[in-house]
């Protein structure tokens, strides 16, 4: 089979590989869409690699058609489904465990499924799991144009919270509130402290944190939960540890990628029972920007290093 492979250059190639040999309790897909994530970038240039047991080759998400399935699997070949993976999504085929595969979503393309598993099952882990999002509660979402805030507006609307979150221009802006956004934040014109102030948040999904993150996480209503996923912005803070403690604010580190296969289980079951049916309903839906044939890959992630893209980029097999 073919997959996109790195460069000495860091240029992007497709070129033969080994098929994937399946274990006891994995499933073969071929790949019809994948979809791409800055996360694909940081590996592409040596900074983020895959986990034990992955293909060296990128990839976090994929929608496909089975080709072989376990006996005791929940699917047979045939099946479509869409999964998410450690790694080797950009390819013709792609070896699983059965957890990490889900059916696709009634009404859903490929492309559109394909743009469903990193997104949502971060949102999922650190909204719901990591923070305990109940309905009522006040979200911030940084960066709310990216894949993951369309993703996280949209679960924290369906499950019947209120959205804060930030964005870099007025036409991020309409985007996001046409997505159900209910405050927005301009961060280079308004105050996200000043918001804050005004509209108390209960939970925090940040993947800038940065030198703000101590003055903003003070302003929490008490009892918050601020969840750092990423350091876009810069990896030290100051934090007045006296209000921090007074006011019971919870501060949580967490990554997706380097959870254990059964706990990326529970989240993508927490995901098929509560939000598999808003996505079959049209509540929430997938935002694509761009779509490409896998020869194109260099492109694509010119579009993502540009950040160009307003909802997520897929590269498609012939």
């Amino acid at each position: 089979m073919r997959a996109i492979l790195v460069n000495e250059d860091q240029s992007l190639s497709w070129s033969e590989v080994p098929d994937p040999v399946p274990a006891e309790d994995q499933i073969i897909i071929e790949v019809h869409a994948a979809a791409l994530n800055r996360a694909d970038l940081l590996q592409r240039a040596g900074n983020y690699p895959p986990p034990p047991g992955w293909p060296e080759w990128m990839g976090l998400e994929v929608a496909g058609v089975v080709s072989h399935a376990p006996e005791e699997s929940r699917f047979r070949a045939g099946d479509s489904v869409c999964a998410l993976l450690g790694g080797g999504g950009y390819a013709e085929k792609v070896a699983a465990p059965t957890t990490m595969a889900l059916p696709i979503p009634d009404g859903l393309s490929m492309v559109e499924a394909a743009a469903i598993p990193e997104a949502f099952a971060t949102s999922y882990l650190n909204l719901c799991m990591e923070a305990g999002l109940k309905a009522g509660d006040t979200v911030l979402i940084q960066a709310g144009a990216s894949g993951l805030g369309m993703a996280a507006i949209q679960l924290v609307k369906a499950l019947g919270g209120t959205v804060m979150t930030t964005v870099s221009t007025d036409e991020k802006a309409r985007f996001v509130r046409d997505l159900g956004a209910d405050v927005v934040i301009n961060r280079t014109t308004d105050d996200l402290g000043a918001a804050m102030d005004e509209h108390p948040v209960d939970i925090a999904l940040d993947c800038i944190a940065g030198p703000d993150l101590g003055r903003l996480v003070e302003r929490m209503a008490s009892g918050g939960r601020w969840v750092v996923i990423a350091t876009l912005g810069g990896a030290m803070t100051e934090l007045n540890m006296n209000t921090f403690f007074r006011r019971g604010i919870r501060l949580i580190g967490s990554t997706l990628r380097s959870r254990s296969p059964e706990m990326k289980a529970r989240i993508l079951s927490g995901l098929e029972e509560r939000v598999w049916p808003a996505l079959a309903s049209g509540q929430i839906k997938p935002v694509i920007h761009a779509t490409m044939p896998i020869t194109e890959a260099e492109a694509a992630h010119a579009i993502l290093e540009r950040r160009e893209n307003l909802g997520k980029v897929v590269l498609t097999n012939p």
